[in-house]
Parts: C-alpha cells; structure tokens; sequence
C-alpha cells in the first residue's frame, strides 16, 4: 500500500518522544494482555500499548491503533464506533492468538474531551462532526500517529496487519517506515444514532466502509 497524508497533516506528524515506564499482565473476558506504559514528556500524557504472545519476531503483527474515546470506550456512547472497535480488536488479537493494540490519549480526534463535548452540543444543533471541529477552530483531524514510532520500535515491531477503517493511519505508518502487510476491516453495526457520524467519516475524511 502507498497512501500520503492530506497536506494539511504534514504539521501534525513531527518527532514525538515517548518513555517507557513499566509493563504488566492484564487479563481481559478475551486473554491475558501485557500492557506496556509510556509517557509523552512534552504534554505528560500516558500511552499504552497491550501486546499478546511473540510479536518481535519480524513476522506481520495484527495490530490497531486506537484513539482514546471516553464515551464510547467507557460509557457505552451510541454515537460513535469507537467502543465496538476497540472491543472488536481486542476480540480478534485474541483469536488470532499474537497482535498489539496502541491505545493514544488523543481524545475526540486530538481535540481533547471537553472540545469534544462542545463539538457535540454543536452537533446536537446540526453540524456533522468535521463541520463541529472546525466550528471550534480546530482541524477536522488533529490526530498524530507518529506517537506509535517509540512504541513500535521498544516492541521491536517492523510490519503491520493493521486493523482500520482509515487511510490516514496506513500513511502516517507508511511515513515512519512500518511496511502494512494487509490492512484488515473493521465493521461496525450502524444504529440510529451514529449513522450520519459514520457517512461523515466516508465522505469527508475518506474512511473505508
């Protein structure tokens, strides 16, 4: 695959340093995780990334790199994917057997949750959600996924089969040198309510459905 990011992501994909700090067993309803602690000493937020069985070992690893969504991973929030995704990746690294998920603090596209709160009182009043972002003078995406490089590279990881929707993350791997095997769909269950959220992410921001 060879995908570049939209011109106007240039700026958000600087040099970004993570450090390591600890990992631990974390079992889950699907396996036994390691999960691995990093900090972003430029803003002080906390990365992780859980790992399953050997994934240093040069072969292509299941992997998905999954932005931090406190509605929808932690309170069940029907208007968005974000829950269903992370469960679903979960899902399928355990039965797979090996993979890593690489969940970032980049809430609400990199917005942050209060923004993100406000861009959703937006939407209550009409606005898409590219069009509540930029409301609120932010980038429809202000994601970095350069923060994965640290990561990948303390896991000795080289080669994705990346789990995702969106090209902007095949090319920002692609820019940091990852070599995507495959990448691999995530389908989501539409509902009433984050149906328009999901058209926006095809028709605007080019995801894959």
């Amino acid at each position: 695959m060879n995908t570049s990011l939209p011109a106007a992501d240039t700026a958000a994909v600087s040099d970004s340093a993570l450090d390591y700090v600890a990992s631990c067993d974390l079992p889950t309803p699907w396996a036994t995780f390691r999960l691995h602690a990093f900090v972003e000493p430029a803003s002080g937020k906390e990365h992780v990334a859980l790992t399953l069985g050997d994934v240093g070992d040069g072969k292509p690893v299941l992997s998905r790199i999954h932005s931090e969504c406190l509605t929808g991973d932690g309170l069940f929030s029907l208007r968005c994917d974000c829950g269903p995704q992370l469960e679903a990746a979960l899902r399928m690294i355990a039965e797979d057997g090996r993979g890593a998920l690489f969940y970032l603090r980049q809430e609400g596209r990199g917005i942050g949750l209060v923004n993100k709160i406000r861009a959703y009182q937006l939407q209550d009043a009409g606005a898409d959600t590219v069009e509540a972002n930029e409301q609120l003078g932010f980038k429809a995406d202000q994601r970095n996924y350069r923060l994965c490089l640290p990561m990948l590279q303390h896991l000795q990881i080289s080669s994705l089969r990346l789990m995702t929707n969106n090209p902007r993350k095949i090319a920002a791997m692609e820019q940091i040198g990852m070599q995507i095997a495959e990448r691999v769909p995530l389908v989501i269950t539409r509902n009433p309510f984050n149906e328009r959220y999901l058209t926006t992410k095809a028709v605007k921001l080019g995801h894959l459905f």
